[in-house]
């Protein structure tokens, strides 16, 4: 058995979390010293205890203040008036109201639909404050995201792309396009009729159409909805797609929607306005170019960079006058007799 010295039998071990073992006598009281990170939870439990009691002592008229438009909490039903109680000084607005889309679902679910309240929210506190303009949701004063966030609380099915449309990420809210008390029998409550409201913004491409061949939409005969969704599509400019996904071209003009045994592949990986203006221009049927050779000649000309077809032989001599493609391949947009398009007959 291995005996122990008196001094050992006098000592103890002690570890410690960070240093070397140190050996102390058994009556000696080991001395705790503070790490960083004990340091560090002391200081941040007096940080929120410094917070909590300002907090505390701030006046209650400043969390009273904020915006209508970004309250969270959910209303009593005790907060509720009433249409009837907001028609007192709305008079204007709720005389046209009754034939306003909305007032259709209040009185498809017996009076408890979308009222005033369902879209600026609770009004007890802006009738009992006077008509205190903080109580309320105002969209007019609200931010594009606000407006924006309250219509979708209801449209989101129907318009589920509209946050990352061009509209939805230039801040152009609902409101800018609709007018939500409009009475009458426009169910898109449009603050204008097509082409006009989008005129507003789009004056780039209103001169378009006054070209001398263009789609007939100051005619009233095609809308610009016909062809672009304003809330939000998976095609760029917000673009409409055929239900075959292909270009929202050929819902009207099916003689080139195909599908054909030999496709021309332009039309395909390219689109309609590879070869053509959709809205207008000065050439007939809406070309790109005044000669349709030119056209042609952007893919199948002789270079190393292009894989299309090369027109050889003296039918496609280019210094004959009135030599125009088309004489022969008439089947541009698609055959499913020949491989080069040619009549079939």
């Amino acid at each position: 058995m291995i005996q122990m010295s008196e001094k050992t039998t006098k000592a103890v071990l002690c570890m410690q979390m960070v240093g070397p073992v140190a050996r102390l006598p058994i009556s000696a009281t080991p001395r705790w010293k503070p790490g960083p990170r004990a340091c560090l939870m002391l200081i941040l439990g007096a940080s929120v205890l410094c917070a909590q009691a300002v907090a505390a002592g701030a006046p209650k008229g400043e969390a009273g203040s904020k915006p209508a438009a970004v309250e969270t909490k959910a209303s009593a039903p005790g907060d509720f008036v009433g249409a009837e109680v907001c028609a007192t000084c709305h008079e204007e607005v709720a005389k046209g109201f009754a034939s306003n889309p909305h007032s259709k679902l209040a009185e498809a679910h017996g009076k408890s639909g979308i009222t005033c309240e369902g879209c600026h929210g609770a009004g007890k506190a802006h009738v009992e404050g006077g008509g205190d303009k903080t109580k309320i949701f105002n969209p007019a004063e609200a931010t594009a995201k606000e407006v924006d966030q309250k219509c979708l609380g209801c449209h989101q099915g129907k318009h589920a792309n509209f946050e990352r449309s061009a509209h939805g990420e230039n801040n152009v809210s609902c409101i800018g396009c609709h007018s939500v008390h409009a009475s009458g029998a426009n169910e898109s409550l449009l603050k204008a009729p097509q082409p006009s409201l989008c005129y507003q913004c789009h004056t780039d491409v209103k001169p378009q159409f006054s070209m001398p061949f263009h789609h007939k939409v100051n005619e009233g005969l095609v809308q610009c909805t016909d062809c672009h969704d304003p809330h939000g599509s998976f095609e760029k400019k917000g673009l409409k797609s055929a239900a075959q996904q292909d270009a929202v071209c050929v819902k009207c003009h099916t003689e080139a929607a195909g599908p054909f045994v030999y496709e021309h592949a332009v039309v395909k990986t390219e689109g309609c306005t590879a070869c053509h203006s959709p809205h207008g221009g000065p050439n007939p049927r809406l070309l790109n170019r005044a000669n349709v050779n030119t056209i042609c000649l952007q893919c199948h000309s002789p270079s190393t960079n292009f894989t299309s077809f090369t027109p050889a032989g003296p039918a496609h001599n280019q210094a004959a006058q009135y030599q125009s493609c088309l004489i022969c391949h008439t089947a541009i947009h698609g055959s499913n007799v020949s491989s080069v398009f040619f009549n079939p007959n």
